[in-house]
């Protein structure tokens, strides 16, 4: 077994400090773009492969810290991981060596407790400390550890771990989650996959990466329906085969992308973004900001020089944006929504309905000069156009982080983007990526 220091130094770094991004604001960025693989999908993928001791091999994977503390935790488990192409790797767990990851790394990503399911189904045993991940509010893991409890686990929450053992085996369930927990529903379906009998998880959640990783189980062999809606069957299988899939577009990074054209006037080809699949609501919510797109087949192209404004109610009613669970406007990209507002001419009420503490980092943005008023921790108005202007600033989640790159670049001058760390952790080479489109962005 790798030693736990040198897998952390393998595959997260030496640590050489956080960096900074230096921003010029004030030039419309320009091009076509092509979306990395889906970060919330590519986790739970990855976490799938330990479910059989065949090989897996997963394409399109995005580059990112999170990825890399991932396979990292693989790693440590006893599995084989290698590259096996450009943003592919191939993960053989054919033995699993202890089923307790690595506690450094584990606490680095909050996905780190989907190996919960996994480990479960192969091993009988898991030991998992609290996980890690963005601070944006109460989090907690209730969903996961009922659904567990009811396929059979006996789970032990201690205050820095959980120790969770299925003495007698996992069993098919009936369940109802009490929210529609996103990793509740895929640690669910992954233990479930190689579970005796039938499970039926119902009040599942139908997120595009719930419906990638159900299309991985499907292929490594399991019996699954009902993916992408509120009801999932899962028929248990004795084993799972090795399967070659692919990660799909991240449709967060495609909203940020679509939300960075709109700020700074620019014109965008986002190629292969799934605009009928994964951008419905997120095309009526944006559309309250007068923003629009066209859609050219799996391709969305964002015009130059658009005038936003938002679009009133019926009978001047003050329009509202609002997240939920899919298929509503998805919350990672109501950070987006905000920066768009205060470039939006009229008034516009934000309401953040799903993380309490997602809200706290528009300070950033009044002190660049928004307008914008916190109503309690869940709602703002904001009222635009704003003038912003660049401003020394710090990421505190990725979503937030990615908010304050789209407002520093829409801004006059420059502005200076600390622990961006963070905002890495889900935009894979961004300030690269950003520059072949005409941004003037350093990583220093």
């Amino acid at each position: 077994m790798v030693e736990e220091t040198e897998l952390r130094r393998r595959w997260l770094g030496d640590g050489d400090g956080p960096g900074i991004y230096r921003i010029r604001g004030g030039v419309p960025i320009s091009g076509e773009i092509e979306p990395r693989g889906n970060k919330n999908a590519a986790l739970p993928m990855l976490a799938a492969a330990m479910l059989t001791p065949e090989a897996v091999e997963i394409a399109n994977v995005p580059g990112i810290r999170d990825v890399r503390a991932m396979l990292g935790l693989l790693e440590g488990l006893g599995a084989r991981v290698t590259p096996a192409g450009d943003h592919t790797w191939r993960i053989e767990a054919a033995g699993i060596e202890d089923p307790a990851p690595a506690a450094s790394l584990a606490r680095e990503i909050r996905a780190s407790f989907l190996l919960a399911g996994p480990l479960l189904a192969r091993t009988g045993r898991a030991v998992l400390p609290r996980p890690g991940g963005d601070r944006i509010g109460i989090r907690p893991l209730d969903p996961h550890i009922h659904a567990l409890r009811e396929l059979g686990a006996e789970v032990e929450v201690l205050p820095d771990r959980y120790v969770m053992t299925a003495p007698r085996g996992l069993h098919g369930a009936d369940l109802f989650l009490h929210e529609a927990s996103v990793m509740g529903t895929e640690n669910a379906m992954m233990a479930a996959a190689l579970a005796t009998g039938r499970t039926v998880i119902r009040n599942a959640a139908s997120e595009p990466h719930v419906q990638e990783l159900a299309a991985m189980l499907a292929a490594m062999g399991a019996g699954i329906e009902g993916a992408g809606t509120n009801t999932v069957v899962v028929e248990g299988r004795p084993a799972l085969a090795g399967a070659r899939v692919a990660v799909g577009p991240d449709h967060i990074e495609v909203g940020s992308l679509i939300g960075l054209a709109a700020a700074t006037g620019g014109e965008l080809l986002i190629r292969g973004a799934r605009p009928r699949d994964h951008h419905r609501m997120t095309r009526i919510a944006f559309g309250r900001l007068g923003i629009t797109w066209e859609v050219r087949g799996d391709d969305i192209l964002v015009p130059a020089g658009q005038s936003l404004k938002v679009q009133e109610g019926l009978h001047g009613a003050l329009p509202k944006i609002d997240d939920g669970p899919w298929p509503a406007f998805p919350a990672d990209l109501t950070s987006i929504a905000v920066v768009l507002a205060t470039q939006a001419e009229g008034t516009v009420l934000i309401h953040e309905k799903m993380f309490e503490s997602r809200l706290f980092w528009i300070d950033g943005l009044i002190r660049m000069g928004a307008r914008i008023i916190l109503c309690d921790p869940h709602r703002i108005v904001v009222t635009g156009p704003s003038r912003l202007y660049g401003a020394t600033l710090s990421s505190p989640d990725i979503r937030a982080g990615m908010a304050l790159v789209i407002a520093a670049l829409a801004a006059e001058g420059e502005s200076v983007i600390h622990n961006i760390q963070q905002i890495e952790r889900g935009y894979e080479s961004l300030d690269e990526r950003l520059r072949s489109l005409g941004a003037s962005i350093r990583r220093e």
